[in-house]
């Protein structure tokens, strides 16, 4: 997870936070790995996931036998966490520190992973830079799957305004280049014992 504005906000979190004192911690992230799974993208397929935090996510994309997996985040501190925790694993991963709205690679992702990035992009400029990062680094018949607050779930995260969508107005945002394959509301438990209500929405690269 990541604000494009404020990397210093971050690392501060990684650097005196552990895993489960964050509201987004997931022991399992088992939304995102049905929703990759039922991609039906093959082992080989080059997987992105962006603002990564100290997600478990790529132990998961490991253990599952995927080998093509770049992680982003722009707090090097999250990634050196991450790093640790998988061990000799991490050797196979390609780590990247950066804003993701000043990501830059020359390659064609089959999948991209956003679990509540895209939803700290608060005006139009961020947006339509997301739009245009997605559409010119996922390749035709590509996935994207994006997860952020539903129009029921939290107006902040982090003490940080997000924006919340549903159905409707994710896929207004991404219509030109992709496809809406599905959407799903998922209620997330925070380590705390509360729930946030998040919307996970899937498409495909025209």
């Amino acid at each position: 997870m990541n604000n494009t504005n404020d990397k210093s906000h971050w690392e501060n979190i990684y650097e005196n936070k552990n895993e489960d004192e964050v509201s987004w911690f997931q022991k399992i992230p088992k939304t995102s790995i049905d929703l990759i799974k039922s991609s039906k993208i093959d082992k080989t397929s080059k997987i992105i996931d962006i603002g990564a935090g100290v997600s478990r996510l790529v132990d998961n994309l490991l253990e599952l036998g995927f080998y093509n997996v770049d992680v982003v985040d722009i707090s090097i501190n999250a990634i050196n966490k991450t790093k640790i925790r998988l061990g000799k694993k991490s050797e196979l991963v390609n780590w990247i520190e950066s804003d993701i709205l000043k990501f830059k690679s020359d390659k064609k992702y089959q999948l991209w992973h956003d679990r509540a990035v895209f939803h700290f992009l608060n005006d139009e400029h961020k947006i339509k830079s997301y739009i245009k990062l997605v559409e010119n680094n996922i390749e035709i018949g590509g996935i994207l799957i994006i997860g952020t607050f539903s129009v029921n779930g939290p107006n902040k995260c982090s003490g940080l305004e997000v924006r919340q969508y549903d159905q409707y107005s994710i896929t207004k945002i991404f219509e030109e280049k992709f496809i809406p394959i599905d959407h799903e509301i998922v209620l997330h438990t925070t380590p705390f014992k509360t729930q946030q209500e998040f919307i996970f929405s899937t498409f495909k690269k025209k």
